[in-house]
Order: C-alpha cells, then structure tokens, then sequence
C-alpha cells in the first residue's frame, strides 16, 4: 500500500495534475474570499466555504479523474492485479494520494482566519471546524470519484461521469422542492431505485442472476411493505433524499456547530465508496 501511495502522490506531481488542482481550487476559494471577507467584509470565513463549495464540482473531476482509468488507458492495470497484496491495498494507497493532494488547498485555508483575525475578532475554532467539515466533504466526493474512475477506461468519460455525480449531489437540495411528496410517488421512487441499485450490483459483479433476483426481491418486498403500510410512504423519498444530500450536511458546520452525525456521514460514504471500488477491482481481475 505504501508502494502504491508513494507512486500514485509522485504521479500527481511530475504531471500537470496535483499543480492545477491546488492552483485551481487556492485561486477560486481566494477570489471567493476577497470579495466576501476583504471588499464585503463579511466576518465569517465558513460563509466563504459554504459559497465556494461549488468547486469541488470543477476540481475533484480533474483529481480523480485518472485514478484508474489512466491505469487502464495506459495499460498498466493489469500490473495491479500480479502486485502482493490485496487490491484494497491498491484502493487505499491511491486513495490516500488523492488526499494528501486535497489537504494541501485545505490547509492553506486555515491561513486565512489568522489573516481575519486582524482586522476583527473572528471564531477561530467555528472556521477551523468549518475547513475541517470542507476537507471532509472534498474527501467523500473524492471517493466517488475514484470508483466512477474504476467504471471505464476513458479519462474523459471519467471525469464527466464525476462531474455530473457531484452536480447532482449539489444539487439535491433544491431538487427537493420539486418531488411530489406523495405515497404512491415515493413508492414509485423506490421502485426506481431498486432497479439502479440492482444495475450497479450487476455491473460490479456481471452476475445477472443474482442481480436480478436482488432487483424482485427488492420489488416484492417494497411492494407488500406499500401494500400493507402506504402511510410511512408519505414524504418519504424527499426525506430520504434530505438525509443523504452530501452538501447540506455541511450547512451545520457554516452555522457555527460541529455536526459529529455529518462526519460520520461523510466517513461512511468514503468507506463505502472504497468498497464499491475493491468490488470493481475484483470484477476486472477475474473477468
């Protein structure tokens, strides 16, 4: 696993890559900053992150992108699979690479409280929170995005399937005010979401009998459950949709209090997605 960080974290530097993602994400948050905190005055630097949170939407396609879709464009994955030891070795080590870039914009960020803090009191440890709450999200999206990198060759396709993942979870949120909040329109929703999860599990595995019948299984069982409770239906797939929305946990941390269920989120997501990913590992090497 070590091999494997220390290759993946020089890969980001001796390419244009780990530059122009620190540069980009430094350049984008300051601008956000200087006109908010410096020309507005505004006094708090967790407004700035919670309106430059956007940025993720450019900058985690450009990180993650390559992660192993490069490996298999350039025809080296195959390397990976003869290494000795576990492919959840591999998916950590090039995990632990995409953070240790991430962390480098963060903490850069913790410099500007001290620079605040000259020109007025300002809540030294809700900001530092704040930033802390921010790397987290950075590092959940970036999970994402190295099992949507492990789903095909093309970085391109890669880095749009990423980018559209990531869109979606920002704009969850508002996607809310517009779902019917009716039982039979969260049974319907339901249904749907079977059926993709049991489209993920067949492109994991490539074993269509058992994602098919995951998918009936699912169906019967949520159809008897609407059948003979309709009422726990109601609202239920908005509120669903509220609890898992990546972004909004962060509106916590910008109100000032630090959200110990938000990082557990944020933390479950990351080991999720890096379970999805060894999955699709495994897939590869023995298809």
């Amino acid at each position: 696993m070590k091999a494997i960080y220390l290759r993946e974290l020089r890969s980001y530097f001796t390419t244009i890559i780990g530059y122009l993602f620190i540069a980009a994400m430094t350049l984008l948050i300051g601008i956000y900053a200087y006109v908010l905190n410096f020309i507005q005055r505004y006094p708090t630097f967790q407004a700035t992150l919670y309106n430059a949170s956007f940025v993720y939407l450019l900058v985690i396609p450009i990180l993650a992108m390559r992660s192993f879709a490069g490996e298999r464009h350039g025809h080296t994955s195959n390397l990976l699979y003869t290494l000795p030891f576990r492919l959840s070795g591999v998916v950590i080590g090039k995990y632990l690479a995409l953070l240790s870039v991430l962390a480098i914009p963060c903490l850069l960020l913790c410099l500007y409280p001290a620079v605040l803090s000259r020109f007025g009191a300002v809540e030294i440890h809700t900001a530092l929170s704040s930033i802390f709450a921010f790397f987290l999200l950075g590092a959940a999206l970036a999970a994402i995005g190295l099992f949507l990198s492990s789903l095909t060759s093309n970085q391109i396709v890669a880095a749009i399937l990423i980018f559209v993942v990531s869109f979606l979870c920002y704009l969850m949120q508002d996607i809310l005010y517009y779902l019917p909040t009716s039982a039979y329109a969260s049974f319907l929703c339901f249904l749907i979401v079977i059926l993709a999860a049991a489209f993920i599990f067949y492109i994991l595995t490539k074993n269509s009998i058992a994602a098919a019948g995951f998918a009936v299984a699912g169906e019967v069982c949520l159809t008897l459950f609407y059948f003979f409770k309709p009422a726990l239906f109601e609202n239920a797939f908005p509120n669903m949709l509220e609890g898992l929305a990546l972004f909004a946990k962060f509106d916590a941390f910008v109100s000032g209090l630090f959200d110990l269920q938000a990082v557990v989120y944020y933390l479950t997501v990351i080991l999720l997605f890096l379970f999805f990913s060894v999955l699709s590992l495994e897939k590869r090497r023995w298809s």
